[in-house]
């Protein structure tokens, strides 16, 4: 495993929309335990594939409960509203309040290619939302109500 240069503002790539991940291999694993170590080692949330300079659509998640690897991750459903302050990992030391839903369905595949669902409530439906964004090519910024 290896820590990756995490993709700071600034960087077009931030605002790209991810391609699927089509190859589930040991290409793939290698670059989710990379972005694991990685999210740990700058004492993150979540990270996305584009953070790390990979236009794909894969992220990982642990707010504390246990890794989530989320591959080709699609939301089925959000419920309710939050408003709290967020951060990320490519704009270090910037905060500000974001609008997220207060519960999200997503769909989504692990690194073996088997599908799951996973729900969230609170702190992992921000997380969801926020890492999926960055997939599409959104950052937290423009989410911002304050």
């Amino acid at each position: 495993m290896a820590i990756r240069n995490i993709v700071k503002d600034g960087d077009d790539i931030l605002r790209k929309v991810c391609r699927s991940q089509l190859t589930f291999d040991d290409r793939l694993a290698t670059i989710l335990d990379d972005m694991i170590e990685t999210m740990y080692a700058a004492d993150g949330v979540g990270l996305a594939a584009p953070q790390v300079g990979i236009l794909r659509r894969y992220c990982v998640i642990d707010i504390g409960e246990g890794v989530i690897e989320l591959i080709n991750p699609v939301i089925v459903s959000t419920e309710g509203e939050q408003l709290e302050q967020e951060g990320c990992l490519s704009f270090p030391g910037e905060y500000g309040i974001t609008s997220r839903p207060e519960k999200v369905t997503v769909r989504a595949q692990n690194r073996k290619g088997e599908n799951f669902t996973v729900t969230g409530e609170g702190l992992l439906a921000r997380a969801l939302c926020h890492e999926i964004d960055h997939l599409d090519g959104i950052v937290y910024k423009d989410r911002l109500v304050k």
